[in-house]
């Protein structure tokens, strides 16, 4: 294996191959706080597309992973009553890493240290394919939008806010 397909090898990548799916790697320059706009301006894709992987917790301080647009929020809130939480929060960067194995910039829903609830902005799974991060920062994988929901179990919810 040549070193360079050997260093776009992660934990998610490791995780769609032994599950046979179909994904394309795309490493771009990373820029930290440059989140879902940045990458999808470098690799030329709509934000719309690429999906940021979020990291939250419940009042009771249980981990959860949230799909959402790259240029949306997501209303805490709003999730909070579709899940049936009191109130949802982001983890701070140690607690996300901590829960997902993932650095903040990094994090992807595939191949995560704990098993976590899944949840995907319903609207995602209209669009024919996603960029997501592939499992470090500065590498997207583009593959279906229904993986999430086929193999994660992904929740559908509607919480998007625009940015």
């Amino acid at each position: 294996m040549a070193k360079k397909d050997h260093v776009s090898e992660t934990l998610a990548t490791q995780w769609l191959k032994a599950r046979q799916i179909a994904f394309t790697g795309h490493a771009y320059a990373y820029q930290p706080h440059g989140g879902a706009q940045h990458s999808a301006q470098v690799l030329g894709l709509d934000p719309f597309t690429v999906v940021k992987t979020l990291v939250m917790q419940d009042q009771d301080a249980r981990p959860l992973l949230v799909l959402m647009h790259g240029n949306r929020k997501v209303s805490t809130k709003s999730l909070a009553r579709q899940i049936g939480a009191k109130s949802v929060d982001a983890c701070t960067p140690e607690t996300a890493h901590r829960h997902s194995g993932y650095l903040v910039g990094g994090t992807s829903p595939f191949g995560t240290r704990k098993a976590m609830p899944v949840y995907i902005e319903e609207s995602i799974l209209a669009l024919p394919e996603i960029a997501i991060n592939g499992g470090r920062r500065g590498y997207l994988v583009r593959l279906a939008p229904q993986v999430c929901v086929t193999l994660l179990g992904a929740r559908l919810v509607q919480c998007a806010l625009a940015e």
